[in-house]
């Protein structure tokens, strides 16, 4: 079962399979061919998966992990060298320690 965290190691894990850039619809392909089980069943987030994608590459733009697009919808996502480095599993549960140590 997926939640939101893991939307950016799986957006990471993607990009590396392909290649290490890709277009949003080349992204969620791959997410759904490696990921389809944990989408279907992950309650809500089955619904809304595609959009939370997105949200996961920004937040993947703000901390280095993806360069920047420049505002412009038609342009690849791209790894930087931080992306290709990140520890997956550390990627997916970094908020769930954020919102801890903020508690």
């Amino acid at each position: 079962m997926a939640n939101r965290n893991e939307f950016r190691a799986f957006v990471v894990e993607a990009l590396r399979a392909l290649g290490g850039s890709a277009t949003v619809l080349e992204v969620t392909k791959q997410v759904w061919q490696v990921h389809e089980a944990d989408l279907r069943h992950s309650g809500d987030l089955f619904y809304t998966w595609q959009y939370d994608i997105r949200w996961a590459a920004q937040y993947l733009r703000n901390n280095g992990y993806l360069k920047t697009v420049d505002r412009d919808r038609n342009h690849p996502w791209e790894l930087t060298e931080s992306g290709w480095q990140v520890d997956l599993m550390a990627l997916a549960s970094s908020a769930k320690k954020k919102r801890k140590a903020s508690s």
